[in-house]
């Protein structure tokens, strides 16, 4: 198996990391503005999308987070290339994958309210520490093997492992295994033994024991990196290749779905592989268009967002874009202001300050 060069960046990854992070930008809210002041049944189903499902089930809201987890694994093998290529030791790469999953820990606590000082009070889950805390183990998983089967192993292990443990293991203190919500082993566990606040007071949809099968998404990730970086295959090769993965999780997980339900608060195996199906068919369609095809001019948008979405997740906590795009068009004469306006300025305002961080090539790196 050959592999393109180290230096390789695929254009793609960052236009869908930018496409995932707009809808937390503001694209959602947008969404959701227009189909409340419209009475249209397809806006309605599409408003739906926008929200998270209670327990089990899914809707394509509850896949950013798995996604941009998954966006993380694919752009591993190509970071670990390029610092080999630098002169990086197998060490020296374990170590940054210590840095970068500590340091999006540390984002997430700030993020949570770390620097109000009320340790009683915060809470330590989040979605920057999951992804930190996935991503690294992934991260030295992948560099522990050498292999494509090892890893896959080391996926489908890691998944089976996780649908045995909640599904047979009696939960102390609640009785037989169970997958309700609060009584569960995920949540016993968290009650437990995660520090700080409880987002949902008896469980934490990103809380320890549910980091486990989210490796498995960083994982499958980083597989389909290692596929788009082989340079032994055609563009049409590597295309169905993605297709056909795709097509594969997405019916396992579907199957999978009937024993172990699709739950993102337990981000369960079938979740993993539903989302990770999802994730593969966007992959593809995105490869498709930017990097064959090669169409720019909407590529340019999205990766302005994608090239420093960490930046805006966090900065959007600590700056209020959309109470600042109200002031700003209410100062133009826009005096009744439609809430999809107010949502689309406060997004456009947060894609301009990306754009000044572009230009000036200030990227937030971990």
């Amino acid at each position: 198996m050959s592999v393109a060069p180290a230096a390789t960046r695929l254009r793609s990854l960052d236009a869908l990391r930018g496409f995932d992070m707009l809808w937390i930008a503001g694209g959602g809210a947008m969404l959701q503005a227009w189909a409340d002041g419209n009475d249209w049944a397809w806006l309605d189903w599409a408003r739906g999308q926008t929200e998270h499902v209670e327990w089990n089930g899914f809707t394509f809201w509850d896949l950013i987070f798995p996604l941009f987890l998954f966006l993380a694994g694919v752009s591993m093998p190509m970071s670990f290339a390029r610092r080999r290529a630098e002169g990086a030791s197998e060490r020296e790469l374990a170590q940054h994958a210590l840095r970068r999953g500590l340091t999006l820990v540390l984002l997430g606590l700030v993020y949570n309210g770390l620097l109000r000082f009320d340790f009683a009070g915060l809470r330590c889950a989040g979605v920057l520490a999951r992804i930190g805390l996935a991503w690294m183990f992934a991260a030295w998983i992948v560099l522990a093997t050498s292999t494509v089967r090892a890893r896959v192993a080391w996926a489908v292990g890691i998944l089976l492992g996780y649908w045995a443990a909640l599904t047979l293991i009696p939960v102390p203190g609640y009785g037989a295994a169970n997958l309700e919500s609060g009584t569960n082993l995920v949540d016993w566990f968290d009650q437990r033994f995660l520090p700080g606040r409880l987002y949902r007071e008896v469980r934490d949809p990103e809380g320890l024991l549910a980091t486990v099968p989210a490796i498995a998404t960083a994982l499958c990730g980083a597989l389909t990196g290692e596929w788009l970086r082989r340079a032994d295959l055609t563009p049409s090769r590597r295309v169905s290749g993605l297709a056909l993965a795709s097509l594969a999780c997405l019916a396992v997980g579907a199957l999978w779905a009937l024993a172990f339900p699709l739950n993102k608060n337990l981000w369960t195996s079938s979740f993993v592989l539903w989302c990770a199906g999802w994730s593969l068919l966007l992959v593809t369609l995105f490869h498709l268009v930017f990097d064959v095809a090669r169409w720019e001019r909407g590529a340019f948008v999205l990766e302005v967002i994608g090239a420093n979405a960490i930046t805006i997740y966090v900065l959007q906590s600590f700056v209020d874009f959309d109470a600042l795009a109200k002031l700003l068009l209410a100062a133009r004469g826009a005096l009744k202001l439609h809430p999809a306006l107010v949502a689309g300025g406060g997004l456009a305002l947060k894609w301009l300050v990306l754009y000044v961080l572009w230009r000036a090539r200030i990227f937030l790196r971990v």
